[in-house]
């Protein structure tokens, strides 16, 4: 697993509250501008009409929501003064409209939270796909492992953070929305209910003295939450990494469960677990501690606020200035006013969720591209097709990802149709080349000029029609699935016929495994190391490629079997360039030259002939 790191930076967190304003007021910049580097491509891709006429009618059902709630007010005066004056024809009349709303208010709630859940797979399904499409290309997600740009946990990045991203974004951005237009349309309410209050010691009287109350009860509230609240962002962001550290650990458990088995490493093994989940424990006790506090500030405040308006307009109405209707009104309004007033009181812990979710996903972004562009711009080896269909490696000379001194160098020709095999100690850097060959290890200098690429020659073509190129590692890849997806793989399942998948098992000495294809199973736990790699060597004689290189693809397989292998790849595809990187002596026998990587005095490998 890459080398773990926070992905923090600087600017991920906001300043402490001893930084100045301006400090603030930056970090809030770049957190929005993050975020909207993240949302933009969505509304101005192919789907932006579609995603934009969702978006205005849910903004235009929160906004017909609001104005209910306008109306609702409206109708609890009448309710409460047909009380006060027993008013029967009133009540029953206030009864009836306030019915008729609630219908229309419930069909408004349903359809607002079924065209958000809409948006938000859309938006989630085009993120992901863009996402996955960024990782996947040029073998983007091998390199990150070597580019040290701590980014961590790529899986949790596109299947958890893509999807919370999307549900707050949406969610809180049409929730400030929301109370923002509440804001407003209460505040005229309250105002007008309101009236004057003498100011004592001051003698001046101060207009709507109901609004000046609810902002001052809110502002408070406001401050004095992020003060309690501040570290939540960070131990949030914390948490969802040792969170996803964790469950990684168990995966690769159960992906080695042999290896692991056969040699007793449960006892290692747990107590890697422990210290991962260590973390996990010990961030959580600190969210605990942060949110406790968090929560008897925001219990107290809300539980105040039910109350509060009473006291305040309590005076008004013993006064005779305010009838019961009005003051049932005045402390909807009041509560809807300081409602909107403190969304950043209640939202604070989703807020700091997004912000975490944001620093995760831009992290990853940049960690993308930044490998990416080295990709592109990598001039230390030029890549270049060869017209002549010839593979050469010029002056070759590759490293570490951190660079330093060569770890390998090669000057190498092969023509089609030839057979070479790359000997050489464990370690001096065989495979490598094949790595620089296939276009996964960028670090180095030198040329490789690769003949054309070609389409896979497929089910129909002849034995003497090979074309492409496939590499084999030591130890292949079978995903999980039917058996003939692994067989076929890269390739879809459907692209051979059972005969012909059939047939090459039997080749292999596979044929016990010819009546199972469609049977789906864990294939890399299911079968030895020795039959996967005859699976991978099967793969090879459907697709007939044109260039074959094998980095120690028989090396699980007993001598017996492997001379096989070679023997069906020499007799099958006749026409086939072969590169192998072998131990055994006996594979000579199936290779037109051999060469051999040899340390000098300074440690580092050199190509040469065999002795």
């Amino acid at each position: 697993m890459p080398e773990r790191s926070s992905d923090l930076r600087s600017s991920d967190f906001p300043p402490s509250s001893s930084a100045p304003l301006s400090g603030h007021l930056s970090a809030t910049r770049r957190f929005l501008a993050d975020v909207w580097r993240l949302t933009r491509p969505y509304w101005f891709s192919e789907e932006k009409w579609a995603a934009r006429g969702l978006l205005a009618a849910i903004v235009v059902l929160n906004l017909a929501a609001v104005f209910m709630e306008v109306w609702f007010t409206q109708i609890n005066a009448e309710l409460f003064d047909a009380l006060q004056d027993k008013n029967q024809d009133g009540f029953v009349h206030a009864l009836l409209m306030f019915g008729g709303l609630a219908l229309v208010f419930i069909a408004v709630a349903v359809y607002r939270l079924y065209l958000n859940q809409m948006l938000q797979i859309r938006w989630r399904r085009w993120l992901t796909g863009r996402y996955l499409g960024d990782w996947l290309e040029d073998q983007t997600y091998y390199r990150l492992a070597f580019a040290g740009t701590g980014t961590d946990n790529p899986d949790q990045r596109i299947a958890e953070d893509l999807r919370g991203f999307v549900q707050m974004t949406l969610s809180l951005s049409l929730g400030f929305l929301t109370n923002l237009v509440s804001l407003v349309s209460f505040l005229v309410i309250l105002w007008s209910l309101s009236g004057a209050v003498a100011l004592p010691w001051l003698g001046i009287e101060l207009p709507g003295y109901m609004v000046w109350v609810a902002l001052a009860y809110a502002v408070a509230g406001t401050w004095i939450t992020h003060r309690i609240g501040k570290p939540l962002a960070r131990l949030s962001f914390d948490q969802e990494r040792y969170e996803a550290d964790f469950r990684f650990a168990l995966v690769r458990l159960r992906e080695n469960a042999e290896s692991i088995a056969l040699q007793r490493g449960e006892a290692q093994e747990a107590r890697g677990f422990d210290g991962r989940f260590a973390s996990v424990v010990a961030n959580w006790w600190d969210l605990m501690r942060t949110q406790k506090r968090l929560v008897w500030f925001t219990s107290a405040y809300g539980q105040i606020a039910v109350i509060f308006p009473f006291l305040v307009a309590a005076p008004r109405y013993f006064s005779g200035a305010l009838p019961l209707g009005s003051l049932m009104q005045t402390s909807q309004a009041f509560g809807q006013v300081q409602g909107s007033l403190s969304w950043f009181i209640d939202a604070y812990v989703s807020l700091a969720d997004w912000h975490a979710t944001t620093s995760r996903l831009t992290g990853f972004r940049h960690a993308v591209e930044t490998v990416r562009a080295a990709g592109r711009d990598n001039a230390g080896i030029e890549r270049t097709a060869a017209t002549d269909g010839v593979l050469r490696l010029e002056g070759l000379a590759l490293t570490l990802p951190a660079g330093g001194a060569p770890l390998v160098r090669a000057d190498l020709t092969v023509r089609p149709g030839e057979r070479l095999l790359i000997a050489g100690p464990s370690g001096s850097g065989k495979s490598t080349i094949l790595r620089a060959i296939a276009g996964i290890w960028p670090f180095g200098r030198g040329r490789i000029a690769l003949p054309a690429a070609l389409p896979a020659a497929g089910p129909d073509a002849g034995p003497d029609a090979p074309a492409g190129t496939m590499v084999l590692p030591q130890k292949p890849y079978l995903p999980i699935g039917p058996l003939r997806a692994a067989v076929t793989y890269p390739s879809a399942p459907g692209a051979f016929d059972d005969e012909a998948v059939r047939e090459v098992l039997d080749a292999v000495g596979m044929a016990g495994l010819s009546d199972r294809l469609a049977e789906e199973d864990h294939w890399t736990q299911r079968l030895s190391g020795g039959e996967q790699q005859r699976i991978a060597i099967a793969r090879v004689l459907l697709h007939r490629p044109g260039w074959l290189y094998l980095d120690e693809a028989t090396s699980a397989c007993d001598p017996e079997t492997e001379e096989r292998l070679y023997g069906l790849l020499r007799d099958r595809l006749p026409g086939t360039a072969i590169v192998s990187i072998g131990h055994r002596p006996g594979l000579a026998a199936f290779h037109d030259r051999r060469l051999t990587v040899r340390r000098d005095g300074d440690g580092i490998g050199d190509l040469v002939g065999a002795a």
